[in-house]
């Protein structure tokens, strides 16, 4: 058993991304294998993921603190704490954004799927999850990345 406290990860659990956005793998820190439990921590001015769908991973959000907006199946709806929903796995595209001023704070859990293609639909590119491979209708891409704001 691994006890931790949210506001003192272990520096490996923890990761910054473009434009200070960060994640914060509680389940992995504690062990957890069917389930993933993260908080991701938004500034102003970023997106959690591109818009994006799961083949198999179901999510549910909970927004802990700050506002923001919700972009789910071409919906946009404002989100603000105590707020929460559950993304199904299939053609339900999702992806958050803060337009400030404070940060957003989102509890982020899901299923653990071995073999799940993500899709994104503004890009119209498919993920590989489990091997890391982008593909576009130009076929294989080398260079793609998944982070919305770099």
């Amino acid at each position: 058993m691994n006890l931790f406290h949210k506001d003192q990860m272990p520096p490996e659990a923890v990761t910054v991304w473009a434009g200070g956005v960060a994640t914060a793998y509680l389940g992995k820190a504690a062990g957890s294998e069917k389930l993933y439990v993260n908080i991701d921590r938004l500034p102003a001015g970023t997106y959690s993921a591109k818009y994006h769908s799961h083949s198999l991973q179901e999510e549910f959000f909970l927004i802990l603190s700050g506002t923001g907006t919700l972009r789910m199946d071409g919906e946009i709806r404002e989100v603000r704490p105590g707020d929460f929903v559950a993304k199904p796995c299939g053609a339900c595209a999702h992806q958050f954004y803060n337009p400030g001023p404070e940060p957003l704070e989102i509890l982020d859990v899901g299923t653990v799927e071995k073999g799940d293609v993500a899709y994104y639909p503004d890009e119209q590119i498919v993920l590989l999850r489990d091997r890391r491979e982008a593909f576009g209708p130009a076929g294989r891409l080398s260079d793609w990345s998944s982070d919305p704001n770099e």
